[in-house]
């Protein structure tokens, strides 16, 4: 039986993690933040999300932890907000003494999140093993 393994389903977001994974390797000197944003009603903090985008960045970059609270110099700090109605937005700042640079993704609601999984689902038939949605999109 085929088992694909997901922290969130979006196909844009599975490019999130792959470009701040690149990020990260190129953009070492840099202090890097996570900002997560959810509904008030989300109930995990961080989200899965933000935690395998610092799991991305811990992979390719001499950080060695994430943390929600008073980050040591190697920690990777997660902000996770709760307000209302945000179906989710992931934040990777990578700020240095000369600039900031920002990667973002914003959901304007559920749909993208709903297409990756109809999508996932799709391509998984008839195969054997366990995937991420890396496989779906055939990122390496």
């Amino acid at each position: 039986m085929p088992v694909l393994y997901a922290t969130n389903m979006s196909l844009r977001v599975a490019l999130l993690n792959k470009l701040v994974y690149q990020a990260s390797a190129a953009l070492e000197e840099f202090d890097i933040e996570i900002v997560e944003m959810h509904h008030k009603h989300k109930k995990d903090a961080p989200s899965g999300t933000a935690i395998s985008l610092a799991k991305g960045v811990i992979e390719n970059s001499d950080y060695n932890n994430w943390t929600l609270e008073n980050p040591k110099l190697d920690d990777i700090l997660i902000d996770a907000k709760r307000i209302e109605n945000v179906p989710g937005t992931h934040t990777v700042s990578y700020n240095s003494n000369v600039d900031l640079i920002e990667i973002k993704h914003l959901a304007h609601n559920r749909e993208g999140f709903a297409l990756g999984a109809v999508i996932a689902a799709e391509w998984i038939v008839g195969k054997h093993g366990v995937f991420t949605m890396k496989d779906v999109l055939e990122i390496i």
